[in-house]
């Protein structure tokens, strides 16, 4: 189980939920396929898939979860042909137009027919809580993926206040810095990748793929006004991975070091694999953000809310209640 992009949320309160009672709490919104008529649905599935039961795989401090969504899939240009043959067949047989509202209800008439028909697509979204160090990281090259994962924590816990991490200084900026010559922090190497694009929209957008970065001509398109909008990084020489200027991290790879340290540890079956890998992506990313984050000039950490605990609020909450309203947290 090793993540290829993270998403990186900086919890507002400690969370002091136990293994057992998070269980509990996600078991009540455990995933539930499409029935006939449904067109989506979102709810919590287990880390281990087929190995395992438990809807959260919890170690060393860490809480592996997974949300799965199905949804059935109706190819919009099936619809507008339906839709058209049908508007087409009533317009001549009445010797009249058909107003806007009218279509409208007939798509939505078309689509109820077509949904016990379509097909689905199931996709499962990771994410792990670092309990001690406060941070939600999910598994998600798209922003938007990893909020509907928190949103859905929110419905099922009743609270769970988190916000995107950000950084004291703009990381274009930064990043801008680094390609234009400023030494980069220690430990830290310009991979082969970066993105560049003018502040103009008719400037327009460079992409630079397996060149050498140090080069001039990288360079002299930062002196033409263009800034960095993702880069190429190399950490220790143990992880690779491109930064982008909204804080993502994508195309991550573990580099053979940890690799290695994968395959001389012993681990018999499937189970075992899944928590050994866990073990060592966590250990070393928890290891890896803190010195990223001062990297790229620190964090800029919201302002504590005075909030209950999160035990203690999921505790008053009756299991058949409405959810509480998700709470936000400072920026």
């Amino acid at each position: 189980m090793w993540f290829k992009n993270l998403q990186l949320y900086r919890l507002g309160q400690p969370f002091d939920l136990t293994p057992e009672a998070f269980e509990e709490r996600l078991r009540a919104d455990e995933f539930k396929g499409c029935n006939s008529m449904d067109m989506l649905t979102y709810g919590w599935t287990a880390p281990l898939g087929r190995h395992g039961q438990q809807l959260i795989h919890a170690a060393n401090g860490y809480i592996m979860i997974c949300a799965r969504k199905e949804e059935k899939i109706i190819p919009s240009g099936v619809v507008k042909q339906l839709l058209d043959d049908k508007v087409a067949s009533i317009e001549v047989a009445e010797a009249r137009e058909l107003y806007r509202r009218e279509k409208m209800r007939m798509k939505e008439e078309i689509i109820v027919d077509l949904l016990p028909r379509a097909l689905s697509r199931i996709t499962n979204q990771f994410a792990y809580i670092d309990v001690r160090n406060k941070l939600l990281i999910v598994d998600s090259a798209s922003p938007a993926k990893a909020e509907a994962l928190i949103s859905q924590l929110r419905n099922t816990l009743g609270r769970f206040p988190a916000t995107p991490v950000k950084t004291k200084q703009s990381l274009s900026a930064r990043m801008t810095r680094w390609l234009n010559g400023e030494s980069l922090p220690r430990d830290y190497a310009l991979g082969g990748d970066c993105e560049l694009k003018h502040p103009d929209p008719e400037g327009g957008v460079i992409s630079c793929k397996h060149q050498d970065l140090e080069a001039g001509e990288v360079r002299n398109h930062i002196k033409n006004g263009k800034f960095a909008v993702k880069l190429a990084l190399q950490w220790n020489e143990r992880l690779a991975f491109v930064l982008h200027e909204d804080m993502s991290i994508k195309r991550l790879r573990f580099e053979d070091i940890i690799k290695e340290a994968e395959s001389e540890a012993e681990a018999d079956d499937a189970v075992s694999r899944f928590d050994l890998d866990f073990s060592l992506m966590a250990l070393e990313l928890a290891e890896f953000l803190p010195k990223l984050l001062d990297a790229l000039g620190g964090e800029d950490l919201p302002e504590d809310a005075p909030a209950k605990p999160l035990a203690a609020a999921v505790a008053d909450q009756p299991a058949d209640s409405e959810p509480l309203a998700a709470e936000a947290v400072p920026a």
